[in-house]
């Protein structure tokens, strides 16, 4: 680090001077300087004043384009099936921080793949086949059983064997075959009731041959020279176990599931990059501090929460913050009942009493003595 740089050192972020310092390797010193100069005034334009009230502009600032956001849904080419939700659903599904999504999906890239075949061949491997897919499933309330008959034609669509089949079923359900035929076996259940036997039958039906669990379909898509693998469906847990699978891009739009494979770090910057990527598609500007502090917020406990009545904003210590958003009636009676105390700390509850808002010059108590 030349000298002029090392002025800075602790004054700019590290990164930033890095990425000067490549970039102005072939200026003169003058000119070097002139540049640091003017690059620690907009630094220090940029910050944040004290006492600003960064929650209230964050809000503004993604709200307001946010009116602007398209209810659409985005097909992906030669995937029919794949309808992503965008715009204003998608932005919901981030901020409620939905269980699961309105349409899950995975994006799985490979440690190597040399061919496209060889890509579509893995990708054809990772969906799940369940029995009623490849059999025709007969519930016998009668004779107390379950029938299946198989299509060998869809056995050999999709690579399968009966004696696995049939082994993978009984370790299933957890009880041998009574009966085999050329393409047909029965499971005998005489001792159960019709409430069990309807119970088993759904089990059977439901119970997976092949694939990863979850994953529905799979498309490989071309990205420069590398080929990607799309999901309808997600289980990162199980995919990042899988030895061909590059661990370290392979990603999912699951906030939930991120969380709990690989941590609250990992989840909060999901939440950021999907955000980011919802307004980006949309031609939406936002600076993306807002969305960090949204993010910080959401992950500030150490699990993601909801920003609304069942997260962040029901979680308000102040009885008139929680009225001021949502359910005004139920929070002033609950209120009322148990005889809570208000602080009158925040910004929404000072307003509705009429005092100051603690809030830049709000936030500063000055007395001073006149000698």
């Amino acid at each position: 680090m030349t000298k002029a740089f090392e002025d800075y050192d602790g004054k700019l972020p590290k990164k930033i001077l890095t990425i000067l310092e490549e970039k102005t390797k072939d200026l003169k010193v003058a000119e070097v300087k002139k540049i640091l100069e003017d690059v620690y005034s907009d630094y220090l334009n940029y910050r944040i004043e004290p006492g600003e009230a960064v929650g209230v502009i964050a809000a503004q600032s993604i709200g307001e384009p946010g009116t602007q956001m398209t209810m659409r849904t985005f097909h992906y080419a030669g995937v029919a099936e794949l309808a992503v939700p965008q715009g204003l659903p998608r932005f919901a599904e981030i901020i409620d921080v939905r269980r699961i999504p309105s349409m899950p999906i995975m994006w799985i890239y490979l440690k190597k793949a040399d061919s496209e075949e060889d890509a579509i061949k893995f990708a054809n491997s990772l969906e799940e086949i369940t029995v009623e897919k490849v059999t025709e499933v007969i519930e016998d309330f009668d004779e107390h059983n379950v029938v299946l008959k198989f299509n060998y034609k869809k056995f050999e669509e999709q690579g399968l064997e009966l004696k696995e089949v049939i082994k993978q079923l009984e370790k299933s359900l957890r009880k041998k075959t009574s009966k085999e035929e050329d393409n047909v076996i029965t499971f005998d259940f005489k001792s159960t009731s019709l409430r069990s036997l309807r119970k088993y039958t759904s089990k059977v039906r439901e119970a997976k041959i092949k694939g990863v669990a979850g994953i529905k379909k799979a498309a490989v898509i071309k990205k420069g020279n590398d080929y990607m693998i799309q999901t309808e469906g997600t289980n990162l847990k199980e995919m990042l176990a899988l030895p061909e699978v590059d661990h370290v891009r392979t990603t999912c739009n699951n906030l939930k599931e991120i969380e709990l494979v690989l941590g609250i770090e990992a989840a909060r910057e999901a939440v950021l990059r999907e955000a980011k990527k919802v307004l980006d598609d949309q031609s939406l500007d936002v600076d993306i501090r807002h969305l960090m502090l949204v993010a910080d917020l959401m992950a500030s406990d150490g699990t993601i929460r909801a920003v609304g009545r069942q997260g962040i904003s029901g979680e308000k210590t102040s009885v008139f913050a929680r009225a001021a958003f949502e359910e005004t009636v139920n929070h002033l009676r609950d209120a009322s009942l148990k005889g809570t105390k208000d602080e009158l700390r925040g910004v929404a509850e000072n307003i509705i009493v009429g005092q100051p808002i603690p809030i830049g010059t709000g936030s500063v108590s000055l007395v001073m003595k006149k000698k």
